[in-house]
């Protein structure tokens, strides 16, 4: 019974580290044309800058989870948290680009060491029931990534960008605490037999199930990512305050989570397939219905906007547990394939899309941008039910 009380404790204190490091994550999206307004740069080169920031806190989440599964330390849980707590905060008090993006490259670095270990310590934490566990994880790091706009967004409006570093009090507080109370895992388990790197990742990459299911993870990446990064500009343009901003992506995000914590029981109802499908090509629509909206009914659009969040959201949790079900040797490398490089993957286009927003129009790019989910939901057919 106590090492059924520990395990939920540890689910707990994961949860909690996966709010405060994506609350830290959310911080930058709304308050970027002010931290480029403030150093004279354009939306052009910002979206390289946010892109490089996502390339390093996705692409290599894999590399990180191949060290995660082939040890029995808590190294990246700990030290990725005191990363991404420390260094984005920093950012907006950069004095200069150059020193704007060392801060964003650590503290992005700090959330790529997180989150492969985070979720596989979910995985193996976990109650009999891992979809309710892993849904209540991530719709937890989507409330942190939630509120990140909204108390930026506040403390730019109200205090100044200069006094967003005080909030590095928080994560700082929380990694060291969790220190002491999330168990070590050789407590639970014999060290793991030594996973060869490059036999991992062919076994992972040549998967036709894992093939899919990174494509399916990127396709709704793409709308995730380009609606987050490029509609603040959208709205700044427009004369909006940056507690405006915030608070639109405080609604899609938090939307979103409410669709994560949803899912594994609307996957009961329905099956897996049909969330993922859904997830896939109903966000065409409500860009449609968004743009039509946005500037003569601001609060409809706001709606919409978060639907939009909820809709893209609501599959992210079958399609972690479905993937790590499928190569259940390989926890953390399958959760920094699907949680990060899809991210990294679509971080690489945003510093072109940001080029085209630029000349052809934000809302043209993002319409064009969500028919590329809604044709590869044909794909979804080819899972195979476990």
């Amino acid at each position: 019974m106590e090492g059924i009380q520990n395990t939920r404790k540890t689910i707990v204190w994961l949860c909690l580290a996966h709010l405060t490091c994506d609350i830290y994550t959310g911080f930058l999206n709304p308050i970027m044309p002010f931290i480029a307004s403030k150093l004279g740069f354009s939306l052009a080169l910002a979206t390289v800058i946010i892109s490089i920031s996502h390339i390093c806190s996705s692409m290599l989440q894999p590399l990180f989870g191949f060290f995660a599964d082939n040890m029995l330390k808590r190294f990246f849980i700990f030290w990725g948290l005191i990363l991404v707590s420390l260094f984005i905060p920093l950012a907006p008090i950069a004095p200069n680009v150059t020193v704007l993006l060392v801060c964003m490259i650590l503290g992005s670095l700090g959330g790529s060491f997180f989150h492969p270990q985070a979720i596989g310590f979910v995985n193996r934490f976990s109650s009999k029931n891992c979809s309710n566990d892993m849904g209540t994880f991530i719709s937890m790091g989507s409330v942190g990534f939630a509120f990140g706009p909204l108390l930026a967004a506040y403390i730019v409006q109200v205090l100044g960008l200069e006094h967003i570093s005080l909030t590095s009090i928080l994560g700082l507080t929380l990694a060291f605490t969790m220190f002491i109370c999330v168990p070590k895992l050789s407590d639970f388990e014999k060290k793991p037999e030594h996973k060869e790197f490059f036999k991992s990742f062919k076994e992972i990459l040549s998967n036709s199930q894992m093939e899919l299911l990174i494509m399916i993870a990127m396709m709704k990446s793409l709308v995730t990512n380009s609606s987050c990064i490029l509609l603040p500009f959208l709205w700044k343009s427009m004369g909006y305050t940056p507690f405006y901003i915030g608070f639109a992506l405080f609604l899609f995000v938090f939307a979103g989570a409410i669709g994560s914590f949803l899912s594994p029981r609307l996957e009961k109802l329905v099956g897996s397939k049909q969330i993922i499908y859904f997830s896939m090509w109903a966000t065409l629509p409500m860009l449609i219905l968004f743009w039509y909206t946005y500037r003569a009914h601001p609060i409809l659009s706001l709606i919409i906007f978060s639907t939009i969040g909820f809709t893209t959201m609501l599959a992210q949790p079958v399609i972690m547990v479905w993937a790590q079900k499928s190569l259940p040797e390989y926890k953390s490398i399958v959760a920094g394939f699907i949680n990060g490089f899809c991210w990294g993957t679509v971080a690489l286009c945003m510093s072109v899309l940001g080029i085209f927003a630029q000349k052809f129009g934000i809302m043209n790019v993002l319409i064009l941008l969500s028919v590329l989910p809604a044709v590869c939901s044909y794909f979804v057919k080819y899972l195979k039910e476990e």
